[in-house]
């Protein structure tokens, strides 16, 4: 009498169990092959028409300023015969040679780095101490601030009453009539105020219990939560400050306290460089379009430097705070 062998069953039910999940794992990746979205040529042609539209406004934008850069660096005689290139023949330095030497254009690089470091610094510091109040709920006033806040979103006092409001601080001719008039943005003071409402109530309690003032709160546990939405408008105040033209236009009247704007806006629109530049060599003539072109580039090159060390935190910063959770 034989018995049988239970190792046959099994192994038959190993084989079996084995066989299933072996027939599971591939079903789902034969549904994936079968589930491809074959893209049908009205699709192809509505993503190739959006390309050629973005790449067409890619060019629209690009393309004037490689004019421009490509023009610094041309003569003048390439400049007055080419209507439009992006490399010229012949490269030369003489525009930038010309420019770095002059006493003007130095001195309204340095006016212009200063108020941009200093006025970006009073702007972000105001708009997060007047938006870290705004985020408490408990606030006396709150509701009424905010509405007023907005309000100035939709209507402004314009030009002249500004000027007036300038004009009797006794900040005529003076830097901090560039920075302070704009000092807080309203839509930045919103977006900063839900950003703050978002951050866990709990380590700022927790910070309150260990002994913490409002202020330590502020600085110890606020401020290095907010280092992308900080890295964000420190770049959109910089940007604005740098690119000013209005301000320095009204509000400074000596040409030693010029930013790199008026530099830039007196260069293109005079018909004699020397006199704007404060030729250096009398006996040698300067190529003019070489150094207006050389001049904007000078202006919108450093700003631009500026974006790769504020990228990271960008994305990010652009978008928080913006939905109220």
């Amino acid at each position: 009498m034989t018995t049988s062998d239970p190792a046959p069953r099994s192994a038959r039910t190993t084989e079996t169990s084995t066989g299933l999940a072996i027939g599971d794992q591939r079903k789902p990746q034969q549904k994936i092959k079968s589930r491809r979205i074959r893209r049908s040529v009205s699709g192809t042609i509505f993503d190739s028409l959006n390309y050629l539209i973005l790449i067409g406004l890619a060019l629209i934008t690009v393309l004037p300023f490689l004019y421009v850069i490509a023009g610094s660096f041309a003569g003048e005689a390439e400049i007055t015969s080419r209507p439009f290139f992006i490399w010229p023949h012949k490269f030369v330095m003489s525009s930038y040679n010309y420019i770095f030497s002059t006493n003007a254009f130095l001195r309204s690089l340095i006016v212009t780095i200063g108020v941009t470091v200093v006025g970006t610094a009073v702007q972000v510091a105001m708009t997060f101490l007047m938006a870290y109040p705004l985020s408490r709920r408990e606030l006396p006033g709150r509701n009424l601030i905010l509405n007023l806040i907005i309000f100035t979103m939709v209507f402004g006092g314009g030009m002249i009453p500004t000027f007036l409001i300038v004009k009797a601080l006794g900040l005529l001719d003076n830097y901090a009539a560039l920075f302070l008039p704009a000092a807080i943005n309203a839509f930045y003071l919103v977006i900063a105020k839900n950003f703050f409402q978002e951050l866990p109530e709990e380590l700022q309690e927790a910070a309150r219990i260990d002994g913490c003032t409002e202020l330590g709160v502020f600085t110890r546990i606020v401020l290095p939560l907010s280092k992308p939405i900080l890295a964000t408008f420190a770049l959109f105040y910089a940007v604005g400050i740098w690119n000013d033209f209005m301000s320095p236009l009204l509000y400074i009247s000596s040409p030693s306290k010029w930013t790199l704007q008026m530099f830039v806006r007196q260069v293109t629109v005079s018909a004699d460089v020397a006199n704007v530049t404060g030729q250096v060599d009398p006996d040698w003539v300067p190529p003019a379009q070489g150094i207006k072109f050389a001049t904007v580039v000078i202006a919108t090159v450093p700003i631009l430097l500026f974006y790769p060390f504020l990228q990271k935190h960008f994305a990010k910063g652009v978008l928080i705070g913006s939905v109220k959770g």
